[in-house]
């Protein structure tokens, strides 16, 4: 027989599993978004890779709760320097992509 400590740790496993597979999939459109924005700002995204920086729960314009992750990456102008990125994610929605202006060029 099931006992309900049994059914408690499968649903925290169920649970889990649903949270990492979700992550996945917001971690793969994060990557998506920086290579759009790199290539719009005619930059180079580096090591083609995000990584998570931080996360939080925030509510979406309809007042239901979701995670918020930003993201960091690298990006280089020049192909010698590495500038940082961010990328805001709100559940599955991108809310910003944060590529700096490049520096004044002084004469």
């Amino acid at each position: 027989m099931i006992e309900l400590i049994d059914l408690l740790v499968f649903g925290a496993l169920g649970t889990g599993l649903v949270y990492l597979f979700q992550a996945t999939r917001v971690r793969e459109l994060a990557l998506a978004a920086a290579r759009r924005s790199t290539h719009t700002a005619d930059v180079q995204l580096l090591d083609q890779t995000v990584s998570l920086n931080r996360v939080s729960l925030s509510r979406d314009r309809k007042g239901s709760w979701r995670i918020w992750r930003q993201y960091r990456f690298e990006y280089s102008r020049d192909g010698i320097t590495r500038e940082d990125g961010q990328i805001i994610m709100l559940g599955h929605e991108l809310q910003a992509v944060i590529v700096a202006d490049p520096p004044p060029t002084i004469h």
